[in-house]
């Protein structure tokens, strides 16, 4: 499929420096290797390259989840990719579910939720500032899930407008202050993780949990290493980025166990 005009493209230089932008007559793109006529994409197919001013390479390629969420517009600490996987696989979100999405942010999360529901489902947002839904919304227009989620200007303290839905993910400062309207927003056998960054916020959501009818109840931590992909020089980056938040995993039931 040729790009046209208004396509995002991510663009991969010959050294590994990246770039996100949108296909727009008349503009250009300046790096370090040379400038990028955007008007050159047009035509072109995704796994193409053009040169730059230089006489880099430039290669075209669609961006994904990842791409969008390292180049996305954040005014707000988000959940990295290497959390942010484990935590869609553990809350068995797809095609038709219905979900909610706490601390809405920048819109990292929502927008991968948003992608998984599918066209079918629907990702119900909840945030209190109404600058950081500016910014969301503009993500997610930029993605093209706009359309998926409903976003509520609300503090969740009253609990939720939905009922019986399939997961919950909860990304505030002190979680464990709204378990119960988690519990009661969530359908039997519900998803419900949490992101907390410290020992101590776990283990107030750890006490608020087992007070409350929820089972399987897990923490995990991911630590994640990238190696050098050369083959005369495969080793680990001498830099990683280890802990980044815990993740806490339950399930609703209806009885305490």
């Amino acid at each position: 499929m040729p790009i046209e005009k208004d396509d995002r493209v991510y663009i991969l230089l010959e050294d590994g420096r990246d770039y996100l932008v949108r296909v727009t007559p008349g503009k250009s793109l300046g790096t370090h290797l040379g400038n990028l006529e955007l008007s050159e994409l047009l035509g072109k197919e995704f796994g193409e390259w053009v040169f730059t001013s230089k006489g880099k390479k430039a290669f075209l390629l669609q961006p994904g989840v990842v791409e969008n969420i390292f180049h996305m517009r954040r005014r707000t600490q988000i959940v990295y990719p290497k959390d942010l996987g484990y935590i869609l696989l553990m809350l068995d979100v797809k095609e038709g579910d219905r979900v909610i999405d706490v601390g809405l942010g920048s819109g990292a999360m929502c927008g991968a939720l948003a992608r998984l529901v599918g066209e079918s489902g629907r990702v119900y947002a909840y945030e209190r500032r109404e600058d950081f839904i500016a910014l969301a919304q503009e993500n997610l227009k930029e993605w093209g899930v706009i359309d998926r989620v409903t976003i509520h200007l609300q503090d969740i303290e009253e609990g939720f407008v939905e009922r019986d839905v399939d997961a919950l993910f909860l990304d505030v400062p002190e979680p464990w202050k709204y378990l119960r309207q988690c519990w009661d927003a969530l359908r039997g056998g519900g998803r419900l993780a949490i992101v907390s960054p410290t020992a101590g916020q776990v283990i107030e959501v750890l006490r608020g949990l087992g007070a409350l009818p929820f089972v399987a109840v897990q923490v995990w931590e991911s630590l994640f290493r990238e190696y050098k992909p050369n083959p005369s020089t495969f080793r680990p980056f001498d830099r990683m980025v280890a802990h980044t938040t815990y993740m806490i995993f339950a399930r609703k039931v209806f009885e305490t166990p």
